[in-house]
């Protein structure tokens, strides 16, 4: 990958960028297989993490939001390590190593993950010393170093490390019967230099120190004994400032943190007898996985840093030496220890329709007309309250749903139990795998099962993806179906930080689609005709790539428009490149991860892509085609991904109502109009932010719903 350097204006620091594309020559025949006509899937993850972390740059979001990014930054890091690098370097150990439709091998992705990620990760501790930290001083808020304790704040951390840390921490000296201790994933430790002899007469150079992963890592110093504002210390400072005390008689030459990232990444075999009980099991071994990464404290020698690099079985490259705490997800822990209301974005109270308002219950509201909601602009408490009616109603005889993410205490969850409970036939599809929540869905379908649900897990090989309930309800002697479909989780914390639509119908040929859909996840036969859902691994590819072909058959005339979190498709991304040869215009709002290269003449010069990155994470997946003026519009649980089109359970559910067709276009366009918080994918691969021009109005789309939809900002 040829590479060129440029200067970040806002740091002014150097990096290098991909160089631009070779284009072919005008009027020759572009080869859509070529690898030039592709980007790195984990490379373009790498940006989206990029783009996030730039927004602890922008001064439009408050201050304590901005170090939230930061934090954030390191979570979306640490996710990357933990399934991405870590697939790829089990490609590479089992000798599954083909490049990919990129051209580039998982060995030289690695590099390049690993010259990239340095680069970023740089520059997140520069954000964090030189920016954050500094403004956050200013605004009363101090994190108080050791070397600017007072002599009172000193003799307190003292007694706060006698008091809560010494009697639960376990200092590990390494020699032939103290061998190097298995380490928990992503878990805080040090690495102490030691000199003289211990209590036995041993004589040991080394010893590691787990910090206890029940201690907070930042605590806050009483107001007395500070000069006013807001003060913290971390957990760090106060190990680093009492080592000593962890080995008496001995003289403590050095102590430096540092952190391991492992494998997490969850591999089970498809003839499973028990699906639970294997993943119970393989959670345990989560913790455990090979490494993947080694954060250490800058000051570190590098003879240690050597050290634990062979311990990890880890390369120079998997080495990521910081100036500053090794886990700065933690400091998250900001926004519940001081009194900063007004350096963070104020609440807001998300709108109920009319509609629902003026109707005694859901069903009443839904047989009227089907609803969308927007969330988090919109309330999801229709949602919880359409299962609460639903388990009361003695007219209700069963209710089906999906649950992929819930939350750990989920009035959804406690909803289904009480139709249970009530003597309704209640049945819920649980996902296990869902990654990094399968310990809390297997909880809730023990809870579930107790409360009488019949709990099924799916379809093993196929995760079920898709966001479904159905009621079905005794109505005048007939049976009626009512259905919730969402393009986001049944989850209500998510609902406030994520943008999903949710769409409630009473719609017959909708609620039979979904009676099928059921029948197949907890039943056995072949698959159903489906009238209007499409449903993958079965239609919903097929029947994309068919409406990309109806519009590129319209030529000029013909318009898409994507809204998605990646897109790496390859069939579909040909068949984007075709309608963009043939002169759709084709606009692509996606998020995250992105295969596809834009404004390649001749071969997507008809293509923009742009990514939506702010105070909400977009999450919404719609695919709208103009079609000659009369518009085929889906949302969709599912993204432009080979694993949700053709390896997972999902469904696009059509949105036919003319007034909610025209609002979801009206949506579209709004992103497609902002001009503060999209990013502009370019030919070379780099992202641009769109800005406003001078004199040109202001146009933040999550700001804009937010104003349309609730009346506040």
């Amino acid at each position: 990958m040829r590479t060129e350097i440029v200067r970040n204006l806002t740091t002014g620091r150097e990096k290098s960028v991909p160089a631009p594309v070779d284009i072919a020559p005008v009027g020759e025949k572009i080869d859509l297989d070529s690898s030039a006509n592709y980007f790195n899937r984990e490379l373009s993850q790498l940006q989206f993490n990029y783009r996030v972390l730039k927004q602890a740059l922008d001064t439009t979001h408050p201050l304590i939001n901005r170090l939230i990014f930061c934090c954030i930054f390191s979570s979306n890091m640490d996710e990357f390590f933990e399934i991405r690098v870590a697939g790829l370097r089990q490609k590479i150990k089992y000798g599954r190593d083909a490049p990919g439709a990129d051209g580039i091998m998982p060995e030289q992705v690695l590099n390049e993950i690993s010259r990239v990620a340095h680069e970023y990760i740089d520059e997140q501790y520069d954000i964090l010393n030189h920016v954050l930290i500094p403004e956050m001083k200013e605004q009363g808020i101090h994190f108080v170093r050791r070397r600017e304790w007072t002599s009172e704040q000193a003799e307190w951390v003292r007694n706060y490390f006698k008091e809560e840390i010494l009697p639960v921490v376990s200092p590990i000296g390494l020699d032939p019967s103290h061998p190097f201790p298995r380490l928990v994933n992503k878990s805080l430790n040090f690495i102490v230099e030691l000199d003289g002899k211990d209590a036995f007469g041993r004589e040991t150079g080394m010893a590691i120190v787990p910090a206890p992963r029940s201690l907070p890592r930042l605590v806050r110093l009483p107001d007395e004994i500070c000069n006013g504002g807001e003060n913290l210390v971390f957990l760090s400072s106060m190990i680093h400032a009492h080592t000593d005390e962890l080995f008496p008689g001995m003289e403590v030459k050095g102590c430096y943190q540092f952190r391991l990232t492992r494998n997490a990444d969850l591999e089970l075999e498809d003839d499973l007898e028990d699906l639970a009980s294997a993943l119970r099991g393989e959670l345990l071994s989560r913790r455990f996985g090979d490494g993947v990464r080694l954060e250490v404290a800058d000051n570190c020698p590098q003879e240690l840093v050597q050290f634990l690099l062979t311990q990890f079985h880890l390369e120079h490259r998997d080495m990521y030496q910081v100036n500053g705490p090794v886990n700065l997800t933690r400091l998250m822990a900001v926004t519940d220890l001081v009194d900063a209301s007004d350096l963070m974005y104020s609440s807001f109270s998300p709108t109920i329709p009319r509609q629902v308002r003026n109707q005694e219950t859901l069903f009443d509201a839904i047989r009227k007309r089907p609803i969308l909601l927007h969330h988090p602009f919109q309330s999801f408490s229709p949602v919880v309250d359409f299962l609460r009616q639903a388990a009361k109603d003695p007219q209700v005889l069963a209710i089906r749903q999906t649950l992929y993410r819930t939350g750990a205490d989920s009035e959804i969850v406690e909803a289904l139990a009480d139709a249970a409970r009530r003597g309704k036939e209640v049945t819920a599809v649980v996902e296990l795998r869902a990654r990094f929540s399968e310990a809390e869905n297997l909880e809730l379908a023990s809870r579930l099962q107790e409360a009488g649900v019949i709990v099924v897990y799916g379809v093993v090989g196929y995760k079920t993806h898709a966001k479904m309930i159905l009621v079905v309800r005794r109505e005048e002697g007939v049976l009626r179906r009512y259905v919730h479909l969402g393009t986001g989780n049944y989850h209500a914390v998510n609902a406030r930080l994520y943008t999903d639509y949710s769409y409630m119908t009473s719609d017959e040929s909708v609620g039979d689609d979904v009676n099928k859909l059921f029948q197949q996840l907890t039943g056995m036969g072949k698959a159903l005709k489906i009238k209007k859902l499409f449903h993958s691994p079965f239609t919903l590819h097929k029947r994309l790539l068919r409406l990309i072909k109806r519009e590129t058959e319209l030529g000029e005339k013909g318009r898409i428009i994507i809204k998605v979190n990646a897109m790496t498709e390859l069939q579909l991304i040909k068949a984007l490149y075709r309608a963009s040869q043939a002169g759709v215009q084709v606009d692509l709002i996606v998020r995250g991860i992105c295969s596809i290269r834009p404004g390649v003449p001749g071969l997507s010069e008809n293509i923009q892509v742009r990514s939506i990155v702010g105070r909400f994470l977009e999450h919404t997946r719609v695919y709208y085609f103009e079609n000659n003026g009369a518009p085929a519009v889906y949302c969709s649980s599912a993204d432009c991904m080979e694993r949700n089109l053709l390896s997972r359970v999902e469904t696009a559910f059509p949105i036919e109502e003319p007034k909610l067709v025209e609002r979801l276009r009206e949506d579209l366009d709004i992103y497609l109009a902002d001009n503060c918080q999209s990013w502009i994918l370019q030919p070379d691969g780099s992202y641009i932010q769109n800005l406003p021009a001078e004199g040109e109005e202001r146009v933040a789309s999550q700001t804009v719903l937010l104003e349309r939809l609730t009346g506040q900002s």
